[in-house]
């Protein structure tokens, strides 16, 4: 596994209680979402290195850069066809474009003149994102927020096809660590190594909330 791996209890130290963050392990060429299928989904793309097979390019598709969010949206891949949990090497010049053509799910009257206007973004945008409540590894609401990206028409062609430098399982890991949590035994969970991502683009920073 090509993750960088740290105490849970040692991380929540150093991570902020509250606010807009994208918690996410990165460097300058890549960020590392996360996105969980089933078996005959999950399994194609690590063999192929690409989403193709099942994987339709006609829906949406939503990608999450925070695990332990993903843990709780997959059950820590115990959700009938989430079985699969794959750790996506996105490019960040990809992520990055991702942010840059994002569109609010949910109407932001500080940033849209009219309600018609939010709609009209929405309908003519291929990238959608979201915040929502993070949570700890229990599944527990927590203050901080978390982002989730949704792509489509051309951006989930360029997703499933151009912008990933790799498609890893890590379904063992996450079955190995959720027992640790089934026992609560969170001093011996063992999680991605995250911190808050901030874009290149100061104003896609300031639209998305990020301090």
């Amino acid at each position: 596994m090509k993750l960088n791996i740290k105490s849970y209890t040692e991380q929540l130290k150093e991570w902020p209680e509250k606010g807009h963050h994208i918690m996410a392990q990165y460097n300058d060429e890549e960020i590392i979402v996360y996105q969980s299928y089933r078996p005959s989904k999950g399994n194609f793309a690590v063999r192929n290195q690409y989403f193709g097979g099942d994987f339709k390019y006609t829906r949406m598709t939503w990608i999450k850069p925070n695990f332990l969010w993903m843990m709780y949206r997959n059950g820590w891949g115990t959700k009938e066809g989430q079985e699969v949990v794959l750790a996506v090497h996105l490019k960040r010049e990809a992520f990055e474009r991702y942010l840059s053509k994002a569109v609010y799910s949910n109407f932001q009257e500080d940033l849209y003149p009219s309600i018609e206007d939010w709609k009209n973004e929405v309908k003519n945008s291929s990238v959608r994102l979201q915040w929502d409540p993070d949570h700890d590894p229990y599944g527990a609401k927590i203050e901080r927020r978390a982002i989730q990206i949704g792509v489509r028409d051309e951006e989930i062609i360029n997703y499933a096809t151009k912008d990933i430098i790799k498609i890893e399982d890590i379904s063992e890991f996450v079955r190995t660590q959720h027992q640790h949590v089934l026992n609560n035994e969170l001093d011996k969970l063992i999680v991605p190594e995250e911190k808050p991502y901030f874009s290149k683009d100061e104003d896609v920073n300031k639209r998305l909330r990020l301090k």
